[in-house]
């Protein structure tokens, strides 16, 4: 079924969600600008020239010159981003919410004396409220998750292919392992790749420390991690998708935080490239989902696995035909601090593995110290891994999934290197070979 938006039927009320903010990113961006004195004085000294040079559509300029909050909201303005922008120009917010109403100041603040506006008739019709639950139906296309990729994301795998080291004898049999995965990528290209990553401290340092964050922007470029940004393209977003995924996944209790820009680091980019090679575009849209393994608390495998499966939830729920993959990065064991820097746990890795075919659910229980007393602290990356593997269908019993390839090697750098990429086969589709 579609996102419920009924919210939207709500007389004389805009509800300000994910689709708003992306129609009005730029024009509440504009308004945040007004919070320099420099700044008003030069939007008060210019308003054209000022708005002109902010990338808004000519609706939002006019609406902004005509002083009309109403067309402003339509064009996706918030009202306490908008305030500041009233504020700039001497409103009081009864002022700005009088003119809204088509009544002055003064009518404004002697209703509010009395009482304010009465519920009673700015309620949802009840009419129309039964005829839009009447209209909502499946949607007759909607997205699929093809598979699931697993891959870590060590940033010296990327070094190695930035500066041409891929046939060196310490590099090639980890490059080799890829080989597979780039033709059956080739073969199972998707539209859209979701990718669960964690920042290395690129775009969120100490002063911002979010748990899960979704990319909503429509592109996002590569970070500088103190050599220079990686030689690879920026990534291209999906804002619609993302915002839906966002709907659904808060409605079903995850709280997100939802970034409309931010840099991205070889925590995404060394994956596209292990998948994709070297290309002067990825051939798909992705979208970065972030999330914190950096300082404890970190979320809980469970969460993770409970986060997957409602991420496909949100993806099926989505009306548009898209092929989307779901990918799971980080790990696998290494440790690069301390005393035990230099961990490695081939065992536990490649029980993990199993366990991450064959029992998920089980393995999604693994508590926080076993991943950091086993894996090394940093191994406790993997808990990523089963936000993809929550999202396959064979989790519910509605689908089989099928192993695809399977690929473990020690060292890269620091760490082990472990790779998995697994098929889903909803229940209509009879796989020839699959793991329940």
């Amino acid at each position: 079924m579609s996102l419920d938006k009924t919210y939207r039927l709500v007389p004389g009320t805009t509800v300000f969600d994910a689709e708003q903010s992306a129609k009005g990113y730029h024009l509440n961006q504009f308004c945040m600008s007004l919070m320099t004195a420099e700044n008003r004085a030069a939007y008060l000294a210019d308003e054209r020239g000022y708005l002109d040079a902010w990338p808004l559509r000519e609706e939002q300029k006019q609406a902004l010159l005509d002083r009309d909050l109403n067309a402003a909201m339509r064009e996706g303005g918030n009202i306490y981003f908008l305030a500041k922008w009233g504020a700039t120009l001497g409103f009081s917010f009864q002022q700005m919410a009088g003119s809204m109403t088509g009544m002055t100041e003064q009518e404004y603040r002697d209703m509010m004396v009395g009482g304010g506006r009465p519920v009673e008739g700015n309620r949802i019709d009840h009419a129309v409220l039964d005829a839009a639950y009447a209209d909502r139906k499946a949607p007759a296309e909607h997205a699929t998750i093809t598979g699931a990729v697993f891959t870590s994301h060590v940033p010296a795998i990327g070094a190695a292919m930035d500066h041409d080291k891929t046939d060196e004898p310490y590099w090639k049999p980890l490059f080799e392992g890829y080989d597979l995965s780039k033709d059956w990528e080739k073969e199972n290209l998707p539209d859209v790749v979701f990718l669960v990553y964690n920042d290395h401290a690129s775009s969120f340092d100490l002063s911002l420390i979010p748990t899960f964050v979704l990319g909503t922007g429509a592109a996002y470029p590569t970070a500088d991690e103190g050599y220079g940004p990686r030689p690879v393209p920026g990534i291209e977003g999906d804002p619609d998708l993302a915002a839906h995924i966002a709907h659904s996944l808060i409605r079903d209790d995850f709280d997100l935080t939802l970034a409309n820009e931010m840099t991205v680091d070889h925590g995404l980019t060394v994956p596209l490239s292990l998948m994709f090679g070297d290309v002067e575009k990825w051939p798909c849209k992705v979208i970065p989902f972030h999330v914190n393994v950096v300082q404890y608390p970190v979320p809980s495998g469970a969460r993770c696995f409970a986060l997957g499966q409602a991420l496909r939830k949100a993806i099926e729920s989505y009306d548009r035909p898209l092929k989307v993959q779901v990918w799971g990065t980080g790990g696998m064991s290494h440790q690069l601090q301390g005393s035990r820097a230099g961990l490695i746990n081939r065992e536990w890795d490649n029980a993990f593995l199993d366990r991450l075919v064959e029992d998920p659910a089980g393995l999604a229980r693994v508590p926080h110290l076993e991943y950091v007393e086993e894996a090394g602290s940093e191994g406790i990356e993997l808990v990523m891994w089963l936000i993809a593997r929550g999202a396959l269908s064979d989790v519910d019993g509605s689908g089989r999934v099928e192993v695809k390839h399977r690929f473990y090697h020690v060292p890269a750098s620091n760490t082990a290197v472990g790779h998995l990429i697994l098929e889903n086969h909803p229940r209509a589709e009879q796989p020839a070979e699959g793991v329940n």
